[in-house]
């Protein structure tokens, strides 16, 4: 039995009622079975290996033809179902303030050498410093993140990178198409603070604050530890000063080196934090630091003047890791700038919360089965991917309905902070009281017990096509044909 107020139980129910005829209007062929899929994903007792296991469960009222049929010809109004993301409750972190995380997880299939449009994913092996390069689907998937230590978050959006694909503008058109409509759906309004949108190591985040640079939002992001910024242009009296020869004046400040502390100079905000998993925080930022840019690789096609793309630069140092590894700084880059201690703070909380979306890609492959099917096609890849979507999202708004089914060795939790997996062993309960808009199937062949006639033959094949049968018109007739 929840132990929430009624209130918020009542409110919890309608919103996640709303939530499932939303999803069911955005299926538009097989939809009946390709919800009712959905629903055996969250009543499924352990983690799903199989998706043909769920053709068994009562769920799933279809059989598992159907199934397969619906993931590869069933279609999913995409777009309807991303505002629909959208227009659901955010979370949002202490300030009020969105925060986005992107990041890319793989979908590994080396056994698959006929599937169209793999990619070398880059995975870690079981070794120490071990990379490894698998075939297989990335998939670029945006959320938003909670406040606080947690394993939830808001799954908005998920696109394949192809092989042609540019991974940055990719990511910048995926951010655009969230962020606009999260303003459509009312969840940003003019005078709230901007949107963060938080990246991981690989993502060049200057050149994607550059391509968002029209929508209200700041981009923060990890760089490493060998790279070069260039410190504001001087001024005209900065540069007589320090060159009192003439000559032109410079496009770019001095060089900031990551390696090289000699180069850093003082800091224009400095914090110092004590933290439960981490020890002390030290943080310390500059301030209008920029990357050189050339007309190479991603600027090859920029044919005006490069841009000068300012932000602030954070390196923060930590005591300890909590799995006591050997703890190495942080840089991270923000398109804002003029930041105070309070926002730099802000800055460096939110990106390690950025880590709660490793827990949603272990959740949805190790629980869910993400990638457990071998399909042959990217495209039902994609439905596939977007049903596991609906269904994180239908356990995210059944958290507040959902009971406490713990084994015996787990301990209590509070209400209203089950963990996903928690929340999924109550789903079956839940089910029940939420409407469910599938309609039953219809058997295609007469069940026993039915009388015989023209409505119970069997269907006509391409063999029948041509073929005239005589139907005998008397007992002695048909004696004659024997």
């Amino acid at each position: 039995m929840s132990l929430l107020p009624d209130a918020v139980h009542g409110e919890a129910f309608a919103e996640a009622s709303r939530f499932r005829g939303d999803f069911y209007a955005c299926l538009t062929s097989r939809r009946d079975v390709l919800f009712e899929l959905t629903d055996a994903l969250l009543c499924a007792d352990g983690p799903v290996t199989s998706p043909v296991e769920l053709t068994l469960l009562a769920e799933h009222r279809r059989g598992h033809g159907a199934l397969y049929d619906a993931l590869n010809r069933g279609r999913v109004d995409v777009v309807r179902l991303r505002r629909t993301l959208a227009a659901l409750p955010q979370p949002k972190a202490a300030d009020d303030r969105l925060v986005l995380a992107v990041d890319v997880s793989n979908w590994l299939r080396p056994d698959a050498e006929c599937s169209p449009d793999r990619l070398f994913c880059h995975t870690f092996g079981r070794g120490r410093d071990q990379h490894l390069m698998i075939p297989g689907w990335p998939y670029s998937f945006v959320a938003a993140l909670e406040a606080g230590r947690t394993s939830w978050c808001q799954l908005l959006d998920a696109v394949r990178l192809g092989p042609e694909d540019d991974v940055a503008e990719v990511t910048a058109v995926q951010v655009r198409r969230v962020v606009e409509d999260l303003v459509i759906a009312g969840r940003w309004r003019e005078g709230d603070p901007d949107v963060l949108v938080v990246f991981d190591a690989g993502y060049d985040v200057p050149r994607l604050a550059y391509l968002l640079r029209d929508l209200p939002v700041g981009v923060l992001g990890r760089m490493r530890s060998d790279r070069v910024m260039r410190r504001p242009t001087p001024t005209q009296l900065e540069y007589a000063q320090a060159y009192p020869q003439g000559g032109r004046p410079p496009k770019h400040g001095k060089e900031f080196r990551f390696a090289k502390p000699e180069t850093w100079g003082e800091p224009d905000a400095a914090t110092v934090q004590v933290t439960d998993r981490y020890g002390t925080a030290k943080a310390m930022a500059w301030d209008r630091l920029h990357p050189r840019l050339t007309t190479r690789s991603a600027w090859i096609d920029h044919y005006s003047e490069l841009p000068i793309i300012e932000g602030m630069l954070i390196r923060l140092q930590v005591d300890h890791l909590p799995g006591g590894g050997d703890p190495l700084p942080l840089w991270l880059w923000s398109s804002a700038t003029g930041l105070g201690n309070a926002d730099v703070d802000l800055r460096w909380q939110a990106f390690l919360r950025r880590f709660d979306l490793e827990h949603t890609f272990r959740m949805i492959k190790q629980t869910l089965g993400w990638t457990r099917p071998k399909l042959r096609t990217p495209e039902a890849a994609d439905r596939w991917t977007w049903l596991i979507i609906v269904a994180h999202t239908q356990l995210r708004l059944a958290r507040p309905l959902a009971e406490d089914v713990r084994r015996p060795w787990e301990k209590p939790a509070e209400p209203n902070r089950l963990p996903p997996s928690r929340v999924r062993r109550g789903f079956r309960n839940i089910r029940p009281t939420l409407p469910c808009p599938a309609r039953a199937p219809k058997p295609t062949r007469p069940g026993p017990g039915r009388p015989l006639g023209s409505k119970n033959q069997r269907p006509a094949t391409r063999y029948d096509v041509g073929k005239t049968v005589r139907r005998p018109e008397s007992i002695s007739e048909r004696d004659r044909m024997r």
